[in-house]
């Protein structure tokens, strides 16, 4: 019996760009396109609508972590606009490119855990499975009861 995946993991999977449902596959074939299919456990990512949000969430995020560091610099030390643009654009570039693809890896594991778009399907499939698996198990725990 599997057990059930929390929000907090199928975010921390997709955010690690692995499958939110077993953690092992790939969650991108290439920068920021989503696989269809995982390779490990073949749950389908097709449903996925990230669209613009990781993008958002990059830029909240790092706009407020350059932009107190780069008024912190400038009061203590007031170096000249060249230096600051030398050091700030790249940092914002590097940091924004390198929190995309695990943020809507992120977003894409709390779609399909929530089951939301047409994730639903699949939630509603693996309650069901584990419904099942839990029903057995409680047949088999009663069977062997019964036989003692």
């Amino acid at each position: 019996m599997t057990q059930p995946v929390s929000l907090a993991q199928a975010a921390w999977r997709g955010f690690t760009m692995r499958c939110p449902n077993c953690g092992k596959g790939h969650l991108f074939r290439r920068f920021l396109k989503v696989v269809d299919r995982c390779e490990e456990c073949g749950e389908d990512y097709t449903p996925q609508r990230a669209d613009d949000f990781p993008a958002y969430l990059v830029i909240v995020v790092v706009g407020h972590v350059i932009v107190p560091a780069l008024l912190a610099v400038e009061i203590a030390y007031a170096p000249p606009a060249w230096l600051q643009l030398a050091i700030w654009l790249p940092l914002t570039l590097f940091s924004s490119l390198a929190l995309l693809q695990p943020t809507k890896g992120a977003i894409v594991g709390l779609q399909w855990q929530t089951g939301m778009h047409d994730f639903a399907e699949s939630k509603n499939r693996r309650s069901a499975s584990s419904t099942k698996s839990t029903q057995s198990g409680n047949t088999t725990s009663l069977k062997r009861h019964a036989l003692i």
